[in-house]
């Protein structure tokens, strides 16, 4: 007969009886001291399920720096901005991407060919900032300047508290991972080209995007159709 054990008695065995691991309804126990690291053997684990469909957007998650110059039709640019970081409770206002005590610090910009837009989740609405073409500035590689769409994240560093410029900085670099691997899964369901890049000159950049000195570049980020071979 198969014991099924609560929370607590898992967390009160492992400090009493020396358990390492639950996995698949079982228990692996051992006496603490009695083999080194060394002497234990690898667990195998099972390769995972192909058939769930978040699996297979999992599997087709990839980077590329090839893309059409075909612009993105306004609906799918559409998914990608919500997907990326769109409100997806209406209720409550947040978002499809976590943040840090849910400031929602990070603003994403659109650089296009036609312009620089800041994308406003709450009234879904693509704010024009400028009539440039600044996908050049976006990036120090070639292939930005050929990527229809660059989202730039900034972080606005005055909707954190009482933080310091470390936590800041931590904290927006990974809600800016949270974002950008949203975008990552959209584009592998659309079958779109995606890359995440950090190599700008966010300076030049910057001012550019007409950024206060309060907001911060933390990564870039190239997405288009694949160029046709």
């Amino acid at each position: 007969m198969e014991m099924k054990l609560s929370r607590r008695d898992i967390l009160k065995a492992a400090g009493t009886t020396g358990m390492i691991l639950a996995a698949g309804g079982s228990i692996l126990t051992g006496s603490p001291g009695m083999a080194s690291a060394q002497d234990r053997k690898p667990i195998e684990l099972k390769p995972p399920a192909g058939g769930n469909a978040f699996m297979q957007l999992l599997a087709g998650r990839s980077s590329s720096r090839e893309y059409s110059p075909e612009p993105l039709p306004i609906s799918v640019l559409a998914g990608l901005l919500w997907a990326a970081f769109g409100i997806s409770r209406p209720d409550s206002g947040k978002r499809t991407a976590p943040s840090a005590s849910n400031r929602q610090e990070i603003d994403v910009y659109v650089a296009a060919a036609n312009g620089l837009y800041l994308y406003e989740a709450r009234s879904n609405a693509l704010k024009p900032i400028s009539a440039d073409d600044i996908r050049g500035l976006t990036g120090r590689q070639a292939f930005v300047k050929e990527a229809p769409i660059n989202l730039v994240y900034v972080s606005d560093y005055s909707k954190f508290d009482k933080r310091t410029e470390e936590e800041k900085l931590v904290y927006s670099a990974a809600d800016t991972g949270f974002i950008s691997e949203n975008v990552y899964l959209y584009c592998a369901s659309e079958g779109l080209a995606t890359v995440v890049r950090a190599g700008i000159d966010k300076p030049t950049l910057a001012n550019a995007m007409k950024l206060r000195p309060e907001q911060k570049i933390i990564l870039a980020q190239s997405v288009g159709y694949p160029r046709k071979s």
